[in-house]
């Protein structure tokens, strides 16, 4: 067979991952932002002896290395999204760039906890006032943060694994992993300014360390999340509503899936291998074209039909 008669029966393994993505250059204006303003709050907190202030400066720069990587993982996906040697394109450097931010916020929490219980031991005299005013300029730069990322991770997790391929938009792990850390930044910056006013106001300088380990517990608890969240598609995990959709498409009183493989290979698109047992088994074609119109975010689906005797 020629090779230009063979082109017509091929496809590309791309899926849309060569399209810029509209979390893309939102998350290089947040990089930017955080960047700046960690730099302040790190030279602030050393000035004015603040070191919930440092604690915040050097939580943002956690983040924005994060971030950089979430950019990264972004261009990366976009650059080799026809490169062959990825057997189902990019989508994946998406969760692994959303898996990579999750450590990063596992290792700041326990940084935060460490710092907290060192500032038990050993209070340092604060300059409240400057203090104040620069974690309040933080907390607003976090507030344009989040609103320049926009609601991609506003269900944390709560509606998550439920109605996968329904929400299209929850599925961008890089944008969540990013959404999540302008939060977390947005908490300690609060933390921050709390902490800072009980001690100026009511000399209740214990604040300072004890939000700090709030701070740490909370993080924590996104990191996890995202951690599981993830490394179900890092992992390939089974989707039980897109096999139970496929099962619908394909079984009749004749024909049964013998066996099924459903996992995500990106935000929101995924791939099957189906095998169907029948006594007059249809063209895989057929099969392929009914699995498709059940399940939209399907992209790639293979198809073995099995004769049974």
């Amino acid at each position: 067979m020629h090779h230009e008669r063979l082109d017509h029966w091929q496809h590309k393994h791309v899926f849309g991952q060569d399209r810029k993505r509209p979390g893309e250059i939102r998350t290089l204006i947040v990089v930017g932002l955080t960047l700046a303003m960690m730099v302040w709050e790190i030279l602030a907190g050393i000035v004015y002896g603040s070191m919930a202030l440092l604690a915040d400066g050097l939580h943002m720069g956690s983040h924005a290395v994060a971030l950089g990587i979430a950019a990264f993982a972004y261009a990366y996906a976009r650059k080799n999204a026809g490169n062959a040697r990825f057997s189902f394109g990019t989508g994946k450097v998406n969760a692994l760039g959303g898996f990579t931010g999750a450590i990063l916020l596992a290792v700041f929490a326990l940084y935060m906890v460490i710092e907290s219980v060192g500032r038990f031991i050993q209070p340092v005299p604060i300059s409240f006032d400057g203090a104040i005013f620069v974690a309040i300029i933080g907390l607003v730069v976090n507030g344009v943060s989040a609103w320049i990322l926009g609601d991609a991770g506003h269900d944390h997790g709560h509606s998550h694994g439920h109605n996968h391929g329904h929400h299209h938009h929850h599925h961008d792990h890089n944008r969540r992993a990013a959404y999540l850390h302008v939060l977390a930044d947005a908490l300690t910056s609060v933390l921050a300014i709390v902490a800072l006013l009980a001690g100026k106001y009511a000399g209740w300088n214990w604040m300072d360390p004890m939000m700090g380990i709030i701070g740490a517990i909370l993080v924590t608890r996104w990191s996890w999340q995202l951690l599981r969240d993830t490394s179900k598609i890092l992992l390939d995990e089974q989707h039980q509503d897109m096999e139970d959709a496929v099962k619908e498409a394909v079984e009749d009183d004749d024909a049964k899936v013998s066996d099924l493989h459903v996992w995500a290979i990106g935000p929101n698109i995924h791939a099957a291998i189906v095998s169907v047992v029948s006594h007059q088994p249809e063209s895989p074609a057929v099969y392929k074209e009914r699995i498709q119109a059940h399940c939209q975010s399907l992209v790639h689906v293979t198809v073995e039909p099995l004769r049974c005797d």
